[in-house]
């Protein structure tokens, strides 16, 4: 896994799957890369281990959205979807006000470079199926599985 920063906000979490992902990244804000860890990308590694680890919820760290506006959007309101649950992409289309907008929400979907962070992977497809995932359905699978266990567990 690697985890980038900006200003002590993390800007992507690279899975090896989604690595193509880096380039637009880095373009998008006109940085260097350079390869370095600190607390901070300590901390966001900690919590994502926790996560996957099924002892933490949420993330609590600060993170820099890069992409389209409508991208941002989209990002924004799947950031609203709580642990443990899915709505589907129609869904999330209607609640940005873009009702017609299923497959470009989609699409906004797969560009999202906080995997984790932003929970794309708890939006799926509208007969209930789960659609797509950029790191592959089983991995998908595999986040939704750790959510609903460990919902069920707290409640």
């Amino acid at each position: 896994m690697l985890v980038l920063l900006a200003k002590k906000s993390v800007l992507l979490i690279l899975h090896s799957v989604i690595r193509k992902m880096l380039s637009r990244v880095v373009k998008g804000l006109g940085v260097e890369l350079i390869s370095q860890e600190n607390d901070s990308i300590r901390r966001a590694k900690q919590q994502i281990d926790e996560y996957l680890q099924g002892v933490r919820m949420e993330f609590i760290f600060p993170i820099i959205m890069v992409g389209t506006p409508f991208q941002k959007q989209v990002w924004t309101e799947l950031l609203k979807v709580p642990y443990g649950q899915t709505v589907s992409y129609q869904e999330v289309a209607r609640r940005i006000g873009r009702p017609k907008a299923v497959r470009a929400v989609g699409t906004a979907n797969g560009s999202n470079a906080l995997a984790f962070v932003i929970p794309c992977y708890r939006i799926i497809a509208a007969n209930g199926s789960l659609g797509g995932y950029g790191a592959g359905l089983a991995v998908k699978k595999r986040l939704l599985a750790l959510e609903n266990t460990l919902k069920n567990l707290a409640m």
